[in-house]
């Protein structure tokens, strides 16, 4: 008590958005009833017949339910591997550049992209990545069939995955530039007197003093093994990549917003929650064991 009478004013700052996450985070929370009951908007939640595990019998009896958690396991999979993999790779290419100002030029310009939105970014990549597009030109021009990217169903996945990648790895080297702050230069500098080229620095000094961080941010990211990226689905798919570009959010919005099927949709958000919760805690519990990385 004596602590926190001491930061009350920082308790104050953040109760705003406290407020605000209690409203839009926890409140609907309630709202997972509707899983097991065949709710009827007219009928509320007080007229609506209780169900039981009807809707989650149903939901998973429908012929595309298993493709479609196959699908998101599948694109949230690479994107996790990917998203750590690519960024770790710009980092140790950009720490290499001998001019500061081009170095930071460059990181700024790599992660300008994560504060756009996937509803603009979705427009530029129609127009980019179509059959009459700018990349199908070169592709023709080079000899070669262009490619339906989002369009063919075989394709369709790995364009999803290359452009989240695309977009957010650049502000994921932040992570990763600010690790190496924290290496010694005495390490580079002892190595280089015993004459240890750059590749040597790199994978006996770099890569091990960056090893916590990439290890925390490995297991914290198996919470997002079923979150492939709504927004970013939704504004690139289309009915024809259905089979291999549709995910448990998507299918989610079909069913309870074009389809009112609340019950049923909601089933599928509660369904992904849970497994989503246990990741989550399997996780933290990873992070605090190899990376002794605790929130409390």
């Amino acid at each position: 008590m004596r602590k926190f009478k001491q930061q009350i004013d920082l308790h104050l700052m953040i109760l705003p958005g406290l407020l605000l996450i209690l409203y839009f985070g926890y409140v609907p929370i309630f709202g997972n009833v509707l899983a097991f009951m065949n709710y009827k908007p007219l009928l509320g939640l007080a007229g609506s017949k209780w169900v039981g595990f009807q809707n989650f019998v149903y939901v998973y009896s429908l012929p595309n339910s298993v493709q479609v958690i196959w699908n998101t396991v599948y694109i949230a999979v690479m994107k996790i591997v990917l998203g750590l993999v690519v960024p770790i790779i710009i980092t140790l290419l950009m720490n290499e550049a001998a001019n500061r100002t081009f170095k930071r030029g460059l990181q700024t310009i790599i992660y300008m992209p994560h504060f756009m939105s996937w509803v603009i970014l979705g427009g530029i990549f129609l127009n980019l990545l179509s059959l009459q597009g700018p990349l199908n030109a070169i592709i023709t021009a080079l000899g070669a069939e262009p490619v339906f990217f989002l369009g063919n169903k075989s394709v369709f996945p790995f364009t999803i995955v290359f452009t989240d990648v695309w977009k957010e790895a650049g502000f994921s080297t932040i992570v990763y530039m600010a690790a190496l702050t924290s290496i010694d230069p005495t390490l580079y500098e002892s190595a280089a007197m015993d004459g240890a080229n750059r590749l040597r620095m790199t994978w006996h000094i770099t890569l091990p003093g960056m090893l916590p961080i990439i290890v925390l941010l490995g297991t914290l990211s198996l919470g997002n093994v079923l979150n492939a990226g709504f927004e970013q689905i939704f504004t690139l798919y289309s009915p024809q990549v259905y089979q291999t570009g549709d995910i448990l959010d998507t299918f989610t919005y079909r069913l309870g917003i074009l389809q009112a099927q609340y019950g049923p949709a909601t089933a599928v958000g509660l369904f992904k929650s849970a497994i989503s919760c246990i990741m989550i805690s399997f996780s933290y519990y990873l992070a605090a064991k190899f990376a002794n990385y605790r929130i409390f």
